[in-house]
């Protein structure tokens, strides 16, 4: 290497260490041949590793360094390098703006190489790329093929490549000699070559008059040795550049051992010749920047910014073809108000009327197309219209194509092979198995050529898949299986098989096998696509299921879809399919659950996705719907569709969580703001980062103005004082800081019409603020409306809202609504006491406003009302945030549990079902079921599962908690517990004595004592019916549980445990205390007895559980283990087995006889609530056989005791299940989870 590129690298190696990407710049390298396959580096250190091997490296790897940073748009680090370019860069030495000298330009034009067109684009790293091959023949003959499809540019490139005095001095001082080919025949090709010997021979005589012009050859074989003579004997060291070749037996006529330069379609034309050979491949298109300055330079020289929108359009719709944009342009120059109609002709595939105005060899660009495929076998040409039904940006691999054309894979991947080599075809190196795609002019010539048979090419690729996958679908999750599930109800909508396509949509196993191999989304997008040639109804019923349980489907591993199915309306074709299924699979020993009592669910949300690995706190619709952007824990920014949850993009966006995302007027961009004190906007399709500012402290709310009339990005964060600013995209160093606040800034609101922008801080006030001067326009004082919070530690405004009219702003404090000329507290919206208020939005177009709220719900109410209009329950953790979309009709809430929930505003509204409280019983007598449970206005509610005759029953039931007006026990009083008749609701007995909650009540077998216990930490024993009572006295803690210990058939005693860490056992009929054990260092969690009353088991926080002896009361068995507080127990009925539950959401079962660990019954990573299980594991049952346990957390779960492994799970719509009934046969399960939601489970038979 020269010492002055040296001396240039080791000047600039700091720079180029730090910023480059190595491994892009090495892929250049190795295919420009300066590195081998085998100094490839692996290291970490790439960037120092390359610089290291350059050093070593000679003047052209210096060039192919330079022409890679210029390609991987490196364009300021090249810049470093281009001063000290070695002599042999194409870019050293330019007299001309052209790159070429006086001299240059005489070697060319006497070699008749073509004029650079009026209009031209340079494309430098293709022209470097070039050069540098050139550059390969300086020392000997050989072949550099410039190969591409039609109306690539691959001439202009040739002759560009040439313009340039240091690659003709230094390789080609014999000079440059053009011979324009396309298709002859041989008489033809005998009188281009004799015109090319008359040229050179008469240049040589002007050169040297005592050589004598020779006869012209009459053959090919003489006029190849003729040719052959001159240029090595009179002009040695020349180049000979050959114009679209088509044949390889024409080419064969130029293997006279010379330097040779060949444009071709058909890449594999140079195998037919000997000597050196180098490729260059001719990308199809131009960059968008590029194709829209050629359209400028035609119509008068206009600036790419100024063209019309049409513009864009143009070079879109042909991929930027350098031959459409020149075509067009030539005919713009004409017709300069045309945009919109070639725009049309474009789109309607009309080539025919895209003509020639220059000097390209075809009339038209339908021409140019059908050139390429004439040269085809006629066996080829039928194939090759069969891809006619490809779409668009489409790859496939050959086992598609082995699969419609009935061909072996070898056989299919030659034919391919022959297509690619024609530029005909590209194939994607970059997979294994290589993929292959059409360019999108060929696909729409072809769309146009076959218009008339377009239907009957679908129909045989329908045929041939049915043909082929006879016995199912494809399961291998390759690249052909993914092939066929996403574009098979394509293929069958365009030919027109709508009975086949039913069979298919509505197939539960293509949705199960799809939905595993591909997701949900896929499906979904299905659905909405094809809707119009499907069953509404039907339809509807499966992409309800798909919008319901998407998270669900994107669990691994991957769920029983069958149960999950077994959940929607007995109306729903899917739960038909599932029973059926549910019933074939029961008949082989399957299990199943079918939800007996469900009905229409109301308010459930419309899609759920699961789009980060995390907790979601920010989620916000584009502005025309179509998409929402996401943001949380995970760092990362996430976009997807707002019907089918598919993803659009994915951008690793911070360094800490995201906080907050927010969409552009045009949604184009989108801000995102960080924990980690930046703001940053990206343009979110090609993942760019185009703004980047930061603050002092962590940044919370970030939003856009509503309008592009001057656009504006606020931000605000935990700053001392400058806690509020206004940025200015397009002068990143403007930005006006609002002062006034004290403390941090929650959140930043425009107004309707961007003239306000309210702020929400932690001082307890609102203030408005005019976004024209940033000046403080007024300021509502929050906490002076509610002394009472402000004496119990503040009042911290979390957000704020306006109304569509602009008229009123809502802050989420006390929600509280002000009027905003008057600042006047207009009145209070009254949500629930026992939640508060994270985030709210106002509808745009409406007078509805979106609470999410810190119990898992999202409520609708009208500020104008004042009156609550929808409950949306679902999210299984605190909601972060909720919008509108911007036409209203959608509500997205994102949460803790790491989902987004989209709601359609019109279908949720108040629900007028009741909201059960988990605290219940169950009664199970001969196959009939009755629950009874409090309800979330603690009045008492008795569900009959079936309608048999009941006999009159007491029970009782535990209700916890504040008792409201409605309640039929005694207001105010928690410490009363009611015997009541079911079904009648008589009131048997009303017992007052605890002072505190009743925690837990229970019967004796006989039915004449009932027991309480209570958080005063006493246990009561009463014989109702006379109000007689024993109370049992020792605790020093609440008492949440017990249970009846019976030592001989005269006694019963009763064991109790507590917070306090005893276990006490006590004479039930004279309250005496028996035993009082200190068990565990930490609260008692559970404990259970085993079926002889031999042992008890206790678990508790201290991560143990104990095992002891009734007899002794000493501990026979301590069990260590688990990683979290041990929250459940049970014995096996056969008492040899114990199993242990924990709040991780882990399940052991353990040996009685040694205490050895039997197995761990557990997933095999945690799920969206970083558990297990779903949670804590509160509840454990073995069936009478001891072979298959239930458990109780998130969800339900079936366990095979002998193996450890998850039979079956049943997903409840709320989580924190805390107990479950179960029937003695084992066939029923009752339970009701944290929204209130009765579940009532009958095995499937």
């Amino acid at each position: 290497m020269e010492e002055g590129a040296r001396s240039c690298l080791l000047q600039s190696r700091s720079i180029l260490e730090q910023d480059i990407k190595a491994s892009y710049l090495m892929d250049h390298m190795i295919a420009d041949g300066v590195l081998t396959r085998d100094e490839e580096l692996t290291r970490k250190d790439q960037a120092v590793a390359l610089l290291e091997v350059l050093l070593r490296k000679d003047n052209q790897a210096y060039i192919s360094f330079y022409n890679a940073l210029v390609c991987e748009s490196y364009g300021d680090l090249a810049n470093l390098l281009h001063k000290s370019l070695p002599l042999v860069s194409p870019e050293a030495e330019k007299s001309f703006s052209d790159g070429g000298t006086p001299y240059v330009q005489t070697v060319l034009s006497q070699g008749g190489v073509p004029q650079r067109p009026v209009v031209f684009v340079s494309r430098t790293a293709l022209l470097n790329r070039l050069r540098e091959k050139l550059y390969r023949l300086q020392k000997e003959p050989g072949w550099v093929t410039v190969f591409g499809m039609a109306g690539s540019g691959k001439s202009i490139l040739a002759a560009e490549a040439v313009r340039d005095h240091t690659l003709i001095t230094e390789c080609f001082p014999g000079g440059v000699h053009w011979m324009s080919i396309g298709q002859l025949d041989r008489s033809d090709l005998l009188a281009r070559i004799q015109t090319l010997c008359f040229r050179l021979e008469q240049q040589s005589q002007e050169q040297d008059p005592s050589l004598s012009l020779h006869r012209l050859p009459t053959s090919l074989d003489e006029a190849k040795e003729r040719l052959r003579f001159l240029v090595h004997h009179r002009y040695p060291r020349s180049l000979l550049i050959l114009d679209d070749i088509w044949d390889c037996s024409v080419l064969k006529a130029f293997d006279i051992q010379c330097r040779v330069l060949l444009t071709t379609r058909d890449r594999s034309l140079a195998d037919s010749v000997t000597g050196s050979k180098y490729e260059v491949a001719v990308d199809s298109g131009l960059e968008e920047n590029q194709a829209l300055e050629i359209l400028g330079l035609y119509v008068n020289g206009r600036k790419p910014e100024k063209l019309p929108e049409q513009a864009r359009s143009i070079v879109r719709e042909c991929k930027g073809s350098p031959l459409v944009v020149s075509l067009i342009g030539a005919l713009l120059r004409d017709f300069p108000d045309r945009w919109s109609y070639y725009l049309q002709k474009l789109k309607q595939k009309q080539f025919k009327r895209i003509r020639k105005s220059s000097s390209y060899d075809y009339d038209a660009l339908d021409q140019a197309m059908s050139a390429s495929i004439q040269v085809l076998p006629e066996e080829h040409r039928e194939l090759y219209k069969d891809l006619t039904v490809l779409e668009k940006d489409v790859k496939v691999p050959a086992k598609v194509l082995a699969v419609l054309w009935d061909l072996e894979p070898e056989e299919v991947e030659d034919v391919l092979q022959d297509f690619v080599n024609k530029s005909l075809m590209y194939r994607d190196c970059h997979q294994r198995p290589y993929l292959y795609y059409l360019h999108d002019l060929q696909l729409d010539f072809l769309a146009e050529m076959n218009r008339s048979c377009l239907e009957d090419l679908h129909t045989k690729v329908v045929c041939q898949y049915q043909k082929h996958y006879s016995q199912g679908p494809p399961t291998s999750g390759d690249q052909e299986c993914l092939y066929w599930f996403r574009f098979l109800p394509y293929h069958m909508v365009k030919a027109n098989l709508t009975q086949e396509l039913y069979s298919l949509m509505f197939s539960l196993d293509w949705v199960v096998t799809k939905a595993k191999i591909m997701g949900p989304a896929h499906l979904i997008n299905d659905y909405v696509a094809y809707g119009a040639v499907l069953d509404k109804e039907v339809r509807a019923h499966f992409q309800e299921f798909l919008s319901q349980n998407g998270h669900q489907l994107e669990q691994r591993p991957f769920p029983d879809v069958v149960q999950l199915a077994l959940s929607q309306p007995d109306s729903s074709e899917v739960y038909r399919q599932a029973l059926q299924q549910a019933q074939k699979r029961a008949a082989m020993g399957g299990l199943y659950l079918d939800w007996v009592n469900k009905s229409s669910l109301e308010s459930l949300s419309r899609l759920v996705v699961q789009p980060h690995l995390g907790s979601v706190y920010s989620a916000c619709f584009s502005h025309d719907g179509s998409k929402i952007a996401s943001g949380g824990s995970s760092k990362t920014l996430r976009v997807f569709n707002s019907i089918s949850g598919e993803k659009l993009r994915e951008i690793e966006a911070h360094e800490d969580e995201v906080l907050c995302c927010a969409f552009s007027p045009d949604d184009r961009l989108i801000a995102t703001c960080s924990s980690d004190r930046k703001v940053k906007v990206w343009i979110w399709e090609w993942k760019e980062l185009v703004f980047q500012v930061e603050h002092e402290e962590q940044i919370n709310h970030c939003q856009f103005t509503n309008t592009q009339r001057r656009l504006l990005l606020a931000t605000c964060s935990n700053d001392n004082l400058m806690n509020t600013k206004l940025w200015n995209l397009n002068k990143p160093s403007s930005q006006n800081t609002m002062f006034g606040h004290m403390e941090p800034v929650n959140h930043c609101c425009f107004s309707p019409d961007d003239t306000y922008l309210s702020t929400s801080s932690c001082d307890g006030t609102m203030k408005l603020w005019e976004v024209s001067s940033t000046n403080l326009w007024m300021s509502i004082d929050v906490a002076s409306q509610f002394p009472e919070d402000s004496e119990q530690g503040g009042v911290v405004v979390k957000c704020s809202t306006w109304s569509s009219d602009g008229r009123r702003v809502i802050c989420a404090s006390r929600n509280a609504v002000f009027d905003v000329k008057t600042t006047e507290l207009l009145h209070e919206i009254r949500t629930s006491r026992l939640s508060s208020v994270q985030f709210c939005h106002a509808c745009p177009n409406s007078n509805l406003v979106a609470l999410a709220l810190s119990h898992y719900a999202v409520e609708l109410w009208d500020i104008v009302s004042n009156k609550k209009m929808a409950d949306c329950s679902g999210h299984l953790s605190w909601v972060h945030g909720v919008q509108f979309s911007p036409d209203g009709s959608l509500l997205l809430s994102c949460s803790d549990d790491q989902t987004i929930r989209v709601w359609e505003t019109k279908k949720v509204h108040t629900t007028s079902a009741v909201s059960m409280k988990r605290d219940s019983a169950a009664l199970f007598n001969n196959g009939d079921i009755t629950v009874v449970a409090a309800d979330n206005r603690n009045r008492l509610q008795v569900r009959l599962a079936r309608t048999h005759k009941h006999t009159k029953t007491e029970v009782c039931v535990c209700v916890s908690g504040e008792v409201g007006q409605d309640t039929q026990t005694h207001k105010g009083l928690i410490d009363v517990t009611s015997v009541l008749e079911v079904p009648s609701g008589t009131c048997l007995a009303t017992l007052q004595g605890h002072t505190r909650t009743v925690l837990h009540c229970q019967f004796t077998p006989d039915g004449q004592t009932l027991i309480s216990s209570s958080e005063d930490g006493t246990i009561r024993v009463w014989r109702w019916r006379t109000g007689e009572c024993v109370v049992l006295q020792g605790h020093k803690e609440q008492v949440r549980r017990f249970s009846l210990l019976t030592t001989s058939p005269s006694d019963t005693h009763l064991l109790s445990w507590s917070f306090d860490g005893t276990v006490k056992v006590w004479v039930m009929s004279s309250g005496e205390l028996l035993q009082s054990i200190v068990c565990h260092q930490g609260a008692v969690l559970a404990c259970d007895i085993s079926p002889d009353g031999q042992l008890f088991a206790t678990t508790s926080a201290d991560k143990t559980a104990k095992v002891w002896s009734s007899a002794s009361w000493e501990v026979v068995r301590l069990l260590n283990g688990h990683q979290d507080c041990v929250r459940s127990c049970r014995f096996s009925w056969d008492g040899r087995c114990l199993a242990t539950g924990d709040d991780n959401g882990e399940i052991r079962l353990w040996n009685i006889m040694d205490g050895t660990l039997l197995k761990i019954c557990s997933r095999d990573n945690k799920d969206a609530m970083d558990s297990l299980h779903g949670g804590w594991v509160t509840d454990l049952h073995f069936s009478p056989d001891n072979t298959v346990l239930l458990s109780t957390g998130g969800y339900i779960k079936w366990w095979n005791v002998e193996k450890g492994e998850a039979l079956q799970t049943f997903y409840p719509t709320g989580a924190n299940l805390k107990r479950i009934h179960v029937s003695p046969d084992f066939s029923t399960f009752v339970t009701i989870d944290n929204i209130g939601i009765l579940y009532i489970l009958k095995k499937v038979e």
